[in-house]
């Protein structure tokens, strides 16, 4: 289910005005402005290319913007700033850890790095299920188990600001929603977390907010339901192909007062598109034609495909 509205303090996490990067002739950031308040859970999504990754470097504090403010918790991150590195966890898109290190020598290697003990890391590997798996080398571990483990080093610190970076790309099913857990727990307890995916199912479930990015830029931003909202009132009802022919079931329509309704039918399922169900449905339930019968409205996925496109970008 998407993710119902929470309540949070109205101070600012994260505020970037009019940043800008170019590498050569590819302008990978096209002045994007953005404000993420404290405890949100908050979305960035486009296609590839669309400029999501290098816009996270640039509010991480990873990559100088050409143009542009940016302040993190009320401070610039860029240069590098000690006194932002111990409140802000990062989880990388791709993870390296040392080969032959152990998950329970990894975690306890990074909560090193911020005077943070061994009972305290171990906990975090705990926290994020990997206990059985502590013994296991890194290059051993599953997609799923590199994930959390990536996770965990973000989090050992306690920080209070988490940027991830298309987490759960890669992962099974199953994996996928385990790790969703996580992050509403992580995100439950206070934190705020800033979520790049493609993903668009894992966005309208874990986010308070989402942006749209392509091509450098911000195209629309707001919740998942917002947006979803704003772009028709379209509902799609689809049933098994062959229990009607498109033209019969268009003459069906015609006479309910359903004749708006846009039909189309792949041999697989004939779908039909209509701002008016109660007739479609009338219709179908009169024919005895409801086997395989799906309704759903717009989803973020309709928004995402609105706003960027449906060509394929690899």
């Amino acid at each position: 289910m998407p993710r119902p509205p929470t309540l949070r303090p109205m101070s600012e996490a994260i505020t970037a005005d009019g940043i800008r990067k170019r590498y050569g002739d590819v302008q990978a950031v096209d002045g994007v402005s953005l404000s993420v308040a404290t405890g949100e859970f908050y979305g960035l999504l486009g296609p590839n290319g669309a400029g999501k990754t290098t816009t996270l470097e640039i509010l991480e504090g990873i990559r100088e913007a050409d143009e542009g403010r940016v302040e993190l918790l009320g401070l610039s991150p860029w240069p590098r700033n000690p006194k932002l590195l111990p409140r802000i966890g990062v989880q990388f898109q791709a993870s390296a850890f040392f080969n032959k290190l152990s998950a329970r020598e990894t975690i306890r290697t990074f909560a090193s790095f911020y005077g943070i003990g061994p009972k305290a890391a171990d906990t975090m590997l705990e926290r994020v299920g990997l206990t059985e798996s502590a013994n296991v080398l890194t290059d051993k571990m599953s997609g799923g188990q590199a994930q959390r483990l990536s996770i965990a080093c973000a989090l050992v610190h306690d920080p209070e600001l988490v940027f991830l970076d298309e987490p759960t790309t890669g992962l099974d099913p199953q994996a996928r929603r385990n790790l969703w857990d996580l992050l509403r727990d992580i995100n439950a307890e206070g934190r705020t977390v800033v979520l790049t995916t493609h993903y668009l199912d894992e966005a309208e479930v874990l986010c308070d907010r989402v942006s749209v990015m392509d091509h450098g830029r911000v195209l629309k931003t707001g919740a998942p339901a917002a947006l979803v909202r704003e772009i028709d009132d379209t509902v799609r009802v689809r049933i098994e192909s062959g229990l009607l022919t498109a033209d019969r079931a268009r003459d069906l329509l015609a006479a309910a007062g359903a004749e708006h309704a846009n039909l189309e039918d792949d041999g697989v399922t004939l779908a039909l598109s209509t701002t008016d169900p109660g007739p479609v449905l009338a219709v179908l339930a009169e024919q005895n034609a409801l086997r395989g019968l799906e309704v759903r409205g717009a989803t973020l996925e309709d928004v995402f495909l609105q706003l960027t496109g449906r060509e394929y970008r690899a």
